[in-house]
């Protein structure tokens, strides 16, 4: 089980085999490096690609006290740096796209290029009354989940969060087994995420200091604040251009797989950089 320690915690890592351009996964909330596994064959195909567990996710350790997002971007520069991995083209989902903004705002030398799948920064769009009250509705679920695990009620949290919060009614029970243990592990990193002051935060004007090739990205399922989040990031990136996956959610690696992994192929092949 490979493993390395960056920034004084011990990650989780595969490298999957290929000869072509390095390419880095980085997952959402809840998640780990299996989230990937729908599109690893076809990605693999093209590219040298590393998948890990962020601090706090499944195989990878969780060190006590409160982490923060801004840990999860000094993590990833470091893993890439140890691993030969940079500069890399960089794809991220949900949590994973804020960690990956974030850390290309500061760091732009890693980067040949960056691919996010609908950010959570609400923060971006904390000035839109018509978007305020459906960010609160779903922000007050949230609340609920945080509570059941203060309490340590690990099921019933991570139930809620399925079924009110990311997939509907009923859906806890139709998850593979697998799953719904992987979300049980990480519940408690959910927790701590959601305590980060400035999880859901980015200064737009930290943004054009990347002005390498970025890829935006959106699902028409998913609620309206993410269509207005990716329209500002896009307006703050020089490069930023945007595409909306049709019939999809958070989640278009797993849902619509050959979409997404032809998608990052067609970027990574459009925006090529010499090694």
């Amino acid at each position: 089980m490979p493993r390395v320690e960056v920034n004084g915690v011990e990650l989780f890592y595969e490298e999957r085999s290929g000869d072509g351009d390095p390419l880095v996964l980085v997952h959402g909330s809840w998640g780990d490096h299996n989230n990937w596994a729908p599109v690893l064959p076809a990605l693999t195909e093209r590219f040298r690609v590393l998948v890990y567990d962020r601090r706090g996710h499944s195989r990878s350790e969780r060190p006590p006290g409160q982490g923060s997002r801004f840990e999860d971007e000094e993590d990833l520069a470091a893993l890439m740096e140890t691993l030969g991995f940079a500069p890399a083209y960089v794809a991220g989902n949900s949590f994973g796209a804020s960690t990956a903004l974030g850390l290309a705002s500061r760091r732009p030398e890693l980067f040949r290029g960056l691919v996010a799948h609908e950010p959570p920064l609400m923060g971006v769009v904390a000035d839109d009354t018509q978007l305020l009250p459906l960010m609160a509705a779903t922000g007050e679920r949230i609340e609920g989940v945080l509570a059941h695990l203060r309490a340590g009620e690990t099921l019933a949290g991570a139930r809620q969060f399925v079924e009110e919060v990311a997939l509907g009614p009923g859906a806890w029970d139709q998850l593979p087994d697998q799953l719904r243990q992987t979300f049980l592990t990480n519940a408690p990193t959910f927790l701590d995420e959601q305590a980060d002051p400035d999880w859901a935060n980015l200064g737009l004007g930290r943004l054009p200091g990347y002005t390498g090739p970025a890829l935006l990205t959106k699902g028409t399922k998913s609620p309206p604040w993410f269509a207005e989040i990716i329209a500002r990031l896009s307006g703050a990136l020089p490069q930023a251009r945007t595409h909306t996956f049709e019939g999809a959610g958070h989640i278009p690696h797993v849902t619509h797989p050959d979409d997404y992994a032809r998608l990052v192929t067609d970027f990574i092949e459009k925006h090529r950089q010499p090694s």
